[in-house]
């Protein structure tokens, strides 16, 4: 597929170029689909084959809200999670910190840092906001509305074992890089669905979280 696309991150390309690309073409203004299935929501695991929707049966329902958080370092990074394996959904997989919108969440923002300080003990004196990705749309049933944040890089984290393995970093340029957002297929529930992988040396990211970095991708860098 031919891309147009602004210029990837290079040894002189700075933390403070990346956030101020990100300013620019995000905003905190909350999408009506969200909590409006009739709404139309522009991404989901069935972006690379909308039909599929109908085929699987599928119907995502349940508001929830998502960090992505980048550390401001001099080669930015993605500060991501390991589930632990005994979790009921997506167990011993790659995330983003988040989880369900709660009734006394303020915003959805408010909620995924609210989730974050619950999983990894971040502080939110070490996150600035900096907007929400396109609404994300699951097969496990979420409506999940990314928020991408700076985080300071001397933030520390109190791990909660009963959800979170380890928390490790990923750099930004790797996951912005699209020679490295693969294309697969596997069978769910008798049908074949695609979705995408970002393998990082031994971490295997896919699936929701490499979906949503693809979104940061063409947010952010495409034309």
């Amino acid at each position: 597929m031919n891309e147009r696309v602004a210029p990837l991150m290079d040894a002189a390309d700075t933390t403070a170029e990346f956030f101020g690309r990100a300013r620019e073409r995000l905003s905190l203004d909350v999408p009506p689909a969200l909590t409006d299935p009739t709404a139309p929501a522009a991404r989901g695991d069935l972006d690379l084959d909308p039909d599929l929707w109908a085929r699987a049966g599928v119907q995502a329902t349940r508001p929830a809200a998502v960090l992505v958080p980048v550390v401001a370092r001099q080669e930015p990074t993605v500060l991501l999670t390991l589930r632990t394996p005994d979790l009921p959904s997506h167990a011993g997989q790659i995330a983003f910190p988040g989880g369900k919108i709660d009734a006394h969440d303020e915003t959805p923002l408010a909620a995924a840092i609210r989730e974050g300080g619950e999983e990894i003990g971040l502080d939110p004196r070490m996150i600035d906001p900096i907007g929400y990705l396109d609404l994300y749309l699951t097969f496990s049933g979420f409506r999940i509305l990314p928020a991408l944040v700076r985080v300071d890089a001397d933030y520390s984290l109190t791990v909660n074992p009963s959800e979170v393995a380890e928390a490790f970093e990923v750099p930004l340029p790797f996951l912005m890089e699209p020679a490295n957002h693969a294309q697969k297929t596997r069978e769910w529930r008798g049908i074949q669905r695609s979705y995408l992988e970002m393998p990082y040396g031994d971490r295997y990211i896919w699936g929701i979280t490499a979906g949503i970095l693809r979104n940061l991708y063409e947010r952010i860098y495409r034309a």
